[in-house]
């Protein structure tokens, strides 16, 4: 049976992994993104400080809701809540936000959560004079931010952590190596975790990396990401929708 390689970043695969392994598959952890705390939250901590000033605030994915909760002593109930994923309403329920006693919005279409299709349930009128916060990385897409702000929303940004890719050290080039010898599943939830993989499987022995990393098969969330996965040459690749259970509902499908 393949294994299947769970890619997030450690503090997120391990829960999902536990899951694979109760479904009778065998999960390996090999991350291709790492979370840091920023060296200086001052203005993570300043925005939380100043929440209740806003109208809403948007997060761009559990790490940001978690960062942000870490500054905040209780959600202000005049704020509403904007995400893009079921990764991120569920990081919203462990500090016990969900639609009972928040207002949270979040894309209709499961195959399709992005910034874009956030935008289309925002009630973007209403909005219109007032402040929103989005918290994010260090660095990332600027469409929700510049989308908002020609709508005539002040918009703040405040980055809650950075990523970076993994280093490729003799342990972790040994492991790759030897999962891109079988036939694996892959949980690949970013396209920046996707390019990561691309960059190690170049320096993987003789070459071949990249060609057995082809032959691979991809299960992802995100038909941006999938878009990704075929762009880079890998044909296999089973788009899930967002949510840990449409992920694990695939896998079994091919278990």
């Amino acid at each position: 049976m393949p294994k299947v390689v769970v890619t997030r970043p450690m503090a997120q695969a391990r829960p999902l992994a536990a899951r694979i392994a109760s479904l009778g598959m065998e999960p390996v952890l090999f991350p291709l993104l790492e979370i840091h705390p920023l060296d200086d939250p001052a203005s993570l901590r300043k925005a939380a400080g100043e929440l209740h000033e806003y109208a809403m605030a948007a997060f761009v994915s559990p790490n940001a809701i978690d960062a942000m909760f870490a500054e905040l002593p209780r959600w202000p109930s005049s704020v509403a809540i904007a995400v893009v994923g079921e990764g991120s309403r569920a990081a919203l329920a462990r500090h016990g936000l969900d639609a009972s006693n928040a207002t949270i919005f979040s894309p209709l279409d499961p195959l399709k959560t992005d910034s874009e299709t956030l935008l289309q349930v925002l009630d973007i009128a209403a909005l219109r004079g007032k402040r929103v916060l989005i918290v994010r990385g260090q660095s990332g897409r600027e469409l929700l931010a510049d989308a908002l702000r020609s709508a005539g929303i002040d918009v703040t940004q405040v980055a809650a952590y950075r990523r970076a890719a993994p280093e490729l050290d003799d342990e972790r080039r040994r492991q790759l190596a030897e999962l891109l010898d079988a036939e694996n599943d892959w949980v690949v939830t970013s396209s920046e975790a996707l390019r990561n993989l691309m960059a190690m499987a170049e320096q993987i022995r003789d070459g071949d990396g990249v060609a057995k990393l082809q032959q691979q098969h991809f299960v992802v969330p995100h038909v941006r990401i999938a878009d990704t996965a075929r762009t880079m040459g890998f044909p296999n690749v089973t788009l899930t929708g967002s949510g840990d259970e449409q992920l694990l509902a695939a896998l079994q499908s091919r278990a």
